[in-house]
């Protein structure tokens, strides 16, 4: 009770709009395909127009195409409309953003599944109507975001943001994990008998459910839901999850860019958030439009990931009507293997991310391991010896002394291997 107490006390202060979208998102679970399709169009229209009145960058855009907003007449006439990339989302950064007073504005921040760091506004209804979708789904597992959970995720190594981490965590009763390490597992593994739902990356859930099933650990009780995200989660993952949590790891999947893109239903369906996003597939790779950011619109945004849409028109046996993801193929999260510990890949998202946050030092890159104890990084940037020593002071800690690594600089994005991939693991 105290902590739902909590939860709606910053759900007032932060997303005062909350409430309100999550019961529009309950609502629309009743609609049919043919009004979640009239709503997309009608959510397209406006976005387009608002972009194109008040985005330089989409003005001149259209301007160019001679394209209207007028010319939104059905959902298929987003074809119509140019591919947003990731160069172009940094490179037309400052252009791309809408000149409107909003009331009140987030920063947000990603690396980017392809390395790129980026930095944009988005306003509260926005990040409200993503944390309803994310609390949406949660109702489907009888699951509230302020029932006790494990969170495997990251944070920074610093002093002052491990003590920030522990407080944020506190006051949203959920303790975490990122660390491979024995003492840490068990400790962890111990505070989820009192757990409702356990979430994060994939790779690291994969992990710790062998790790109880290996050490014959005593199995948490009490979960309502084990929620994957930011990798791709492996069939082969299933077994060793279901074995030491009682259930299946299910799967949301999104992006900071476009947030929540769909959710797996109790029923094992991945429903796209039709509400918020609008989905076409193209030669087996996502293009997504974001239906409800308007601070910096991502219309037909190549989000670099390869799915599969499902063409049936399949009734979900959970009611909804919404779009079927089959597949998502292009988040593969590895492991990283030190000379005597093993490490989560999105160490190396946390790396860059520090470097773009802390030292205003943005870099394209890509990772590769090709033997254990070793990694090499390349660098599209060529970096000054301060940048450099930064770089190399970020991996020391994370890595410390458990990691050889070899710096590149002044590598083209071309010569990349599997350039999709900010990691790639060879080993």
């Amino acid at each position: 009770m105290f902590s739902k107490w909590i939860y709606k006390i910053g759900q007032q202060f932060r997303n005062p709009s909350l409430e309100r979208e999550y019961q529009f998102l309950k609502e629309t679970e009743k609609w049919s395909l043919a009004q979640l399709e009239a709503h997309q169009l009608k959510q397209l229209q406006k976005m387009v127009s608002f972009a194109y009145l008040y985005s330089p960058y989409y003005k001149r855009k259209f301007d160019a195409l001679g394209i209207q907003p007028s010319a939104i007449k059905r959902l298929q006439d987003i074809a119509k409309l140019p591919v947003l990339t990731k160069q172009d989302v940094i490179t037309f950064n400052a252009e791309i953003h809408t000149r409107y007073p909003f009331k009140k504005q987030f920063k947000a921040n990603t690396s980017g599944s392809s390395g790129a760091a980026l930095n944009y506004l988005r306003e509260e209804e926005t990040d409200s109507f993503n944390r309803a979708v994310i609390q949406r789904g949660y109702s489907w597992f009888g699951v509230h975001p302020s029932d006790r959970n494990g969170y495997f995720w990251g944070f920074n190594f610093s002093f002052f943001q491990k003590i920030k981490t522990r407080i944020l965590d506190t006051l949203q009763n959920r303790f975490r994990l990122f660390s491979y390490q024995k003492k840490e597992v068990k400790g962890f593994i111990h505070k989820l008998q009192k757990a409702t739902y356990i979430q994060g990356y994939s790779s690291m859930i994969y992990e710790t459910a062998k790790q109880i099933n290996q050490q014959q650990l005593p199995k948490p009780k009490q979960l309502k839901l084990v929620k994957g995200t930011s990798e791709k989660i492996f069939d082969s993952y299933q077994d060793e999850v279901v074995k030491a949590f009682g259930q299946k790891m299910i799967s949301e999947y999104g992006a900071a860019e476009t947030g929540i893109i769909a959710f797996e239903c109790p029923k094992g369906n991945m429903h796209i958030t039709m509400e918020g996003v609008l989905v076409e597939e193209i030669d087996n790779e996502i293009i997504v439009t974001n239906l409800k950011l308007k601070s910096f619109p991502f219309i037909r945004y190549k989000l670099g990931d390869y799915i599969a849409l499902d063409k049936t028109n399949k009734i979900c046996k959970c009611g909804l009507s919404h779009q079927i993801l089959n597949e998502v193929t292009g988040r593969v999260g590895s492991s990283i293997y030190g000379k005597k510990e093993m490490y989560p890949s999105l160490y190396l998202y946390y790396i860059f991310k520090n470097l773009a946050k802390k030292h205003h030092l943005k870099l394209n890159y890509q990772v590769v391991q090709k033997e254990k104890g070793k990694l090499e990084f390349f660098v599209v940037e060529k970096l000054s010896d301060k940048e450099l020593q930064l770089l190399e002071n970020e991996i020391c800690s994370y890595f410390k002394a458990d990691i050889d690594y070899t710096i590149a600089q002044n590598i083209k994005n071309k010569d990349f291997t599997q350039k999709k991939k900010s990691f790639i693991s060879l080993y």
